[in-house]
C-alpha cells in the first residue's frame, strides 16, 4: 500500500481508473463524489491529486486545488467502496492537509455519516452548507416571466458572448469562492461537454450590454437544472433574477423533462426564498468542512 502524488496531474490509465472509481461510488451511495470542476480537470489532466493504492488498484483519491492570493485552499476526496474502513480516507485527508499547507476546506457531496465522522475526528468543522433542490414540472403551474421595461432577453451566440458572460459572471459572483473565479478555459471546457447548449443559456441585455443570464443544464437522468443565474450588481432592483430563472424553467419544461434541479448556498437566503416560491424543495445538502 502506497500513496502516489502527482502536482502536475494525471494521465492515461490512472485518470480512467480514477473516473471509474468515482462512478462506483455514486451508484453506491447514491451522491456524485467528486464535483463537476474536479472531474473536468482531471480528464483534462490538469488534477493536483493525490492517489491511494492497494496494490494493483486504486482504492481512493483526493483533488486539491491550492489556496488563492486571497483564501484557502479546497479539496475533495472518495474512497472505493471496496476499500472502505481501512484508513485510506484518512491517509488522503491527512495527505491533503500536508499539501495544503495551510487553511483547507474540503467538501463532502450528500453528507454522508462516514464523511461528517472523518472530518470530527480529524478536527474539521462545518463552514458551509449548499443545499440542492428540486422541483417537479406536473405540480403547481409555472408563473409566467415579466421582462423589465428596456431589457431583452436573448441566447447564447458561441465565439461571440464569452467575454460578456465572464464579466457578468465575475460581477455577481466577486464573493463566490468557486463561481466567481472562472476563466474563458473554464467557459470552453462547459462547452466541450455533450451536454451544453447554447440554445440553453440565456443573456439578459440592456442598452446592448449584457447585465444578467440564466445558464440551463440537461441531465441524461433525464432532469434539467438551473445551472447558474447571475445578475450584475448595477442591474439589481429589476427584478432580473426571478425573470431569467422562470424563462429557464419554461425552456426546460418544454424540452419535456419531468422536474429540475439545482444548487443554492444555504447562506443566500433570498435566493432560496426565491426558489421556495417558486416551488423547490430541499432534498439534499452537501457539507464543507475547514480546519478553522
Amino acid at each position: 500500500m502506497r500513496e502516489v502524488v502527482a502536482a502536475d496531474g494525471l494521465t492515461g490509465p490512472l485518470v480512467e481508473q480514477v473516473l471509474a472509481l468515482a462512478e462506483d461510488a455514486a451508484r453506491h451511495d447514491g451522491v456524485a463524489p467528486l464535483s463537476e470542476q474536479t472531474l473536468l480537470t482531471l480528464r483534462a489532466g490538469r488534477s493536483h491529486a493525490l492517489v491511494r493504492l492497494a496494490g494493483r488498484d486504486v482504492a481512493g483519491y483526493a483533488h486539491l486545488d491550492p489556496a488563492p492570493d486571497d483564501g484557502d485552499a479546497s479539496g475533495e476526496l472518495v474512497v472505493h467502496p471496496r476499500h472502505r474502513r481501512r484508513g485510506h480516507g484518512r491517509a488522503l485527508l491527512r495527505a491533503l492537509l500536508r499539501e495544503a499547507g495551510g487553511p483547507l476546506r474540503v467538501w463532502a457531496h450528500g453528507d454522508l455519516p462516514a464523511a461528517a465522522a472523518l472530518a470530527r475526528a480529524e478536527g474539521l468543522t462545518r463552514v458551509r452548507v449548499l443545499l440542492q433542490m428540486r422541483r417537479p414540472f406536473d405540480g403547481a403551474p409555472l408563473p409566467e416571466a415579466t421582462i423589465p421595461d428596456g431589457v431583452r432577453i436573448r441566447t447564447f451566440r458561441v465565439g461571440r458572448d464569452e467575454e460578456a458572460w465572464l464579466r457578468v459572471n465575475g460581477r455577481a459572483f466577486a464573493d463566490h469562492p468557486e463561481q466567481g473565479a472562472w476563466t474563458i478555459e473554464d467557459v470552453r471546457a462547459r462547452q466541450a461537454e455533450p451536454w451544453f447548449d447554447p440554445e440553453g443559456l440565456f443573456l439578459a441585455e440592456r442598452d446592448g450590454r449584457v447585465i444578467g443570464f440564466h445558464w440551463t443544464k440537461v441531465h441524461p437522468d433525464p432532469i434539467g437544472e438551473v445551472y447558474v443565474v447571475g445578475v450584475d450588481p448595477d442591474a439589481q432592483g429589476l427584478g432580473l433574477g426571478r425573470t431569467l430563472t422562470l424563462i429557464g424553467l419554461h425552456h426546460l419544461r418544454e424540452r419535456g423533462l419531468p422536474a429540475v434541479m439545482l444548487y443554492v448556498d444555504e447562506a443566500n437566503r433570498p435566493a432560496v426564498r426565491l426558489y421556495e416560491s417558486l416551488g423547490f424543495t430541499r432534498c439534499a445538502v452537501d457539507v464543507m468542512y475547514g480546519t478553522g
